[in-house]
């Protein structure tokens, strides 16, 4: 396929470079300049967009995604697909949706998970809102950048899979860190504790998989000093969208925003930035009841 990429970050790049080795052929755009070898240049979203079967981005927030696709709709063809893999809010999704449809273009909204990891070694999971017929265009891709898309149903539905995904993400591992943290205040080891629970009714992805007690289970950021797989900044930005959804909807969230709270005043207030989301469990040991 002739594909145009805008946004050639840390994710981004990856990505492209994985869809020039599969053969495609991929025109890049980044604001910063920076092209990954056998990507060709283009000086605009535009420029990269234009002629292209499927255009994909990949960048920060809702607003900056309506921005460039209302940049880059009107120069792409019509029957082409514009197949969003940001994580932004479900409104501004379907608002991309229907600027897609005025201009005649399909449109997906696929998020990630996988981490810069899984886009280097093509892993990633995508969660995907969009039609059946611009599924059909742009589902080969997929496969070439990840291991596993689940079709979640109409536009913004890829997004809302994952921020209920991410919301529990963040109330689970906060629930992981209490509870490492009270069993070292009862005298209780960390292994013991690991080995009951990962075996028990307290199994979770936090603690089984990515386990944010340093030398416990699996490898993982806590062995490395809590250097991010997955930054508290981005746990907080999940968890934001997650309160912002459940407002639009009248959804009521308690957990959901208790973990918000707790993840704005980490990043925010205390030394939760430039560190892993994991790494709340060093906080709450330095931490007493009141």
């Amino acid at each position: 396929m002739k594909i145009g990429f805008a946004g050639l970050g840390n994710m981004g790049a990856p990505m492209a470079v994985n869809l020039v080795n599969a053969g495609h052929e991929v025109t890049g755009f980044d604001p910063v300049g920076v092209v990954p070898e056998g990507v060709s240049a283009a000086r605009s979203a535009q420029e990269a967009a234009r002629d292209a079967d499927v255009v994909i981005t990949m960048l920060p927030n809702g607003a900056i995604a309506q921005s460039v696709a209302n940049k880059i709709l009107p120069a792409m063809t019509h029957g082409a697909v514009l197949l969003d893999c940001s994580t932004i809010d479900v409104a501004s999704a379907r608002a991309i949706d229907q600027l897609a449809q005025d201009h005649g273009v399909g449109f997906l909204d696929a998020p990630v998970s996988g981490g810069v990891g899984g886009a280097v070694s093509g892993t990633l999971t995508f969660m995907v809102g969009g039609t059946d017929q611009a599924l059909e265009i742009a589902g080969p891709l997929f496969d070439v950048m990840g291991q596993k898309s689940v079709h979640c149903g109409p536009a913004g539905n890829g997004q809302a899979a994952k921020i209920c995904n991410n919301m529990i993400l963040g109330i689970t591992m906060i629930g992981t860190c209490e509870a490492f943290a009270l069993a070292d205040k009862l005298g209780l080891d960390r292994q013991a504790m690991f080995d009951v629970v990962s075996t028990s009714s307290g199994y979770s992805w936090t603690m089984n998989a990515y386990c944010p007690a340093p030398g416990i289970g699996p490898q993982s950021p806590a062995d490395n000093n809590y250097k991010p797989g997955f930054s508290a900044e981005l746990m907080l930005k999940d968890l934001r969208l997650s309160q912002q959804a459940a407002g639009d909807v009248d959804a009521d969230t308690p957990m959901g925003a208790a973990a918000t709270a707790l993840y704005q005043t980490f990043v925010e207030q205390e030394d939760g930035a430039g560190q892993d989301f994991s790494a709340m469990l060093p906080r709450f040991e330095k931490r007493n009841r009141t």
